[in-house]
């Protein structure tokens, strides 16, 4: 391979185990930063020129590793947890480095949204001529068109909760707070936090019993690059198994992960995806 290599900063999930492996489907080389207690090594050897590991709390390592291997473009995908900002000797967990110090204290914005965290830290790899850029760009195909794909449709009152619910999710996004809401019968059962989707669904499993609409959307101000909302299968499989029955997404804006197998799940357990 003569290409330039694309570089990938992998957490948790499928995301970055499918942009892998289009990468390596189009001869796209790719040098992973591996997330310590996220990403899988093994997951990602087939397909990956190298596999490196770095801490969460680094920004030396990985900007060295990228530029060492002649890397100017990367992308970011997978879950991180955000929860660990709020766990006992979260700063000891996390391990930074010291540049991640000075920057934590001296030069980030002083909030903890995630628009604000991840742009401070692309920032400053933009500092050392790495250009960020959405993994979508490489496989757009993840992206979820408009349509019923189930085949289940929506009830009249399932149509006015996802409409009710759509409003709502789009203004929590545009806050950063979270961007999913559940709904049911014009009301809000459970808003989506820091805990993220699934444990949200979770909740709002416990406090209506009459099932429940999950609506998921992109921020307003949605970057392409990161956070990008994203259901598969787990999500599918979180929403039976709390009571939902409807799951509401953006067209355009939404990836879905191995999608046959998605839907299939949905259609087992009739349960609608409808993306809007």
């Amino acid at each position: 391979m003569n290409a330039e290599p694309i570089g990938l900063i992998a957490g948790r999930g499928r995301f970055p185990i499918l942009f892998a492996q289009k990468a390596h489907a189009i001869q796209r080389p790719v040098i992973c930063l591996g997330i310590s207690g996220l990403a899988r090594k093994e997951d990602f050897l087939p397909y990956v020129q190298d596999f490196i590991w770095v801490r969460l709390g680094a920004l030396n390592k990985p900007i060295r590793s990228f530029r060492k291997a002649g890397v100017k473009r990367y992308t970011m995908a997978g879950k991180i947890d955000k929860t660990i900002l709020y766990s006992p000797f979260w700063f000891i967990r996390l391990m930074p480095d010291l540049r991640m110090i000075r920057w934590w204290f001296f030069g980030r914005k002083r909030d903890n949204r995630d628009d604000s965290i991840l742009s401070g830290i692309i920032g400053e790899y933009e500092k050392e001529g790495l250009h960020c850029e959405s993994a979508l760009d490489t496989c757009p195909e993840l992206l979820v068109k408009p349509g019923i794909h189930t085949k289940r449709k929506p009830t009249a009152s399932e149509e006015a909760d996802i409409r009710f619910g759509w409003e709502i999710a789009k203004e929590m996004g545009r806050l950063d707070i979270g961007q999913s809401v559940m709904v049911h019968d014009a009301a809000v059962i459970a808003v989506e936090a820091i805990e993220g989707t699934d444990e949200a669904i979770l909740r709002a499993g416990t406090l209506s019993k009459r099932g429940f609409t999950v609506v998921k959307v992109a921020k307003p101000q949605q970057d392409m690059r990161f956070d990008v909302p994203t259901v598969g299968e787990k999500t599918i499989e979180t929403i039976h198994k709390a009571g939902g029955r409807v799951l509401a997404i953006e067209a355009g804006k939404t990836i879905i992960l191995d999608v046959e197998a998605t839907t299939a799940l949905a259609d087992r357990y009739g349960i609608v995806i409808q993306a809007l």
